[in-house]
């Protein structure tokens, strides 16, 4: 039988459950960390741009400062060649305000800028928080984004001055991205570690569970008649139960079958000694108390054997070697039919079990030898074979012989309790009754259809392991 810990992870199972549970919450941990992360990155490189923005906008302001005091030092000697390449992305200018009439123009500028101009973060004239620096995104010569650091100065004397210095801001999304691609290649690494050891970590933790299902999978197969094993303290609670559950099972079967068979002393004697009565006496009455009380015993015969039969189907781990038990019959029927050189074949599939008790299959089995016996002209067959594609895997047991077989209307009546068709055979007419009972007990079928040899088939399909 599959053991639902051997069958691959699925979401509906319990180790799919964590499975998939874990992987999802170390998804979201590490999507919202590689976020946090990229967000704290992309701060640092902007800041550390800034800082270098900054480092050059000082030099220019220093210059300036030296040019007002009547120096003659040339603003924009800032040693990076990026500000002298026209186009380059990096830009200074320095624009001087006038106070009163809050006009500008440009005193200085890189030579990168060509011919352009460098837009202002504050429209120059406005109030500001002068000796501040500014910094923003703009968009500057030929579309192109730039990061800008601007500060307003005043030398007095009308000396008002606006030095800004911009640089690719496309640096900084490089960079970003750089950073975004390591942090991506690693969190995903990461990830599949995490998802490799979630798996470890589930197949481990379920370990338990999955050797007690196979230990309740040998009890059930009748190999163990308790659970066995070492488990952690929060499943031996539950294999201790399961024992008490099996104690139990046993107990009340053992104890219903003690009940049947004092049920059937109890009705057996006082019938014997009716029949023993009425046997010493030939009138009407004494053939009418014979004829009855050997109906009643039939009766009490069939209803103790149907009883005992469910206590032993509700029994956990009863399983019967099918070969053996048949191959001992067909050896018994041909002694038995020997002096109509009857024939008993059989073929059957290796390792065929019966989930059952072996006593009830012995009944049924021989009760449909039996009958096969009765009414093949010189040949019976019996088959068996493992039935595979349902719930629970069944076998298959057929029983042909070559007799005048049943018609269909027959087949219904010979499966009736107490029928007998043909009062020139013995029998009680009881025995496919008995099978059809035993076999709905064990949730199989029984039923009757023509045979390939000419007679009567009987089909049972019984679980099997």
């Amino acid at each position: 039988m599959p053991l639902a810990f051997r069958s691959p992870i699925t979401p509906k199972s319990l180790a799919g459950r964590l499975f998939f549970s874990a992987v999802v919450l170390s998804v979201l941990v590490l999507v919202t960390a590689g976020t946090i992360l990229s967000a704290i990155n992309r701060r640092t490189v902007e800041a550390a741009f800034d800082e270098r923005l900054k480092l050059y906008l000082k030099v220019l302001v220093a210059d300036v400062a030296a040019l007002s005091d009547g120096g003659n030092v040339e603003p924009g000697n800032l040693g990076e060649p990026q500000f002298q390449i026209p186009l380059s992305g990096w830009y200074w200018q320095i624009i001087r305000v006038d106070r009163e009439s809050a006009a500008s123009s440009i005193l200085r500028t890189s030579r990168s800028l060509f011919s352009s101009r460098l837009p202002a973060l504050v429209e120059p004239g406005l109030p500001s928080a002068r000796g501040d620096f500014r910094d923003g995104y703009l968009t500057g010569p030929e579309g192109r984004r730039i990061r800008i650091v601007e500060q307003e100065i005043d030398l007095g004397e009308q000396n008002r001055f606006v030095i800004s210095v911009a640089g690719n801001a496309e640096e900084i999304a490089e960079e970003s991205r750089r950073f975004e691609f390591t942090l991506a290649i690693t969190l995903t690494l990461l990830a599949s570690a995490l998802a490799v050891s979630a798996f470890l970590q589930v197949r481990y933790g379920l370990t338990p569970l999955r050797r007690l299902s196979q230990s309740l999978a040998e009890v059930r197969a009748g190999e163990k008649d308790h659970v066995e094993g070492d488990f952690p303290e929060e499943v031996a609670p539950l294999a201790q139960e399961l024992n008490q559950v099996l104690d139990v099972n046993r107990e009340i079967v053992a104890r219903a079958r003690g009940q049947v068979g004092n049920l059937a002393h109890a009705l057996k004697t006082p019938l014997s000694v009716l029949l023993n009565e009425a046997g010493s006496d030939s009138g009407l009455l004494a053939e009418k108390v014979r004829e009855q009380s050997a109906v009643m015993r039939d009766q009490v015969q069939y209803y103790l054997d149907r009883a005992r039969a469910a206590a032993r189907a509700a029994t956990i781990g009863n399983i019967t070697d099918i070969e053996p038990v048949i191959a001992s019959f067909v050896r018994a029927f041909e002694k038995i039919y020997r002096d109509r050189d009857l024939v008993f074949e059989t073929e059957i599939e290796p390792g065929l079990r019966f989930r059952g008790e072996k006593q009830d299959f012995e009944e049924m089995i021989g009760n449909l030898a039996d009958n096969a016996g009765k009414w093949a002209n010189g040949r019976v067959m019996i088959r068996a074979t493992r039935m595979e594609g349902g719930a629970t895997p069944m076998l298959i047991l057929t029983v042909d012989d070559d007799g005048p077989g049943l018609a269909e209307e027959a087949r219904k009546e010979a499966t009736k309790r107490g029928r007998r068709l043909d009062e020139t055979k013995p029998g009680s007419g009881l025995g496919l009754s008995i099978v059809v009972d035993m076999a709905s007990l064990y949730g199989g079928s029984f039923h009757l259809d023509d045979s390939p040899l000419g007679g009567l088939r009987a089909r049972l399909v019984l679980p099997t392991l």
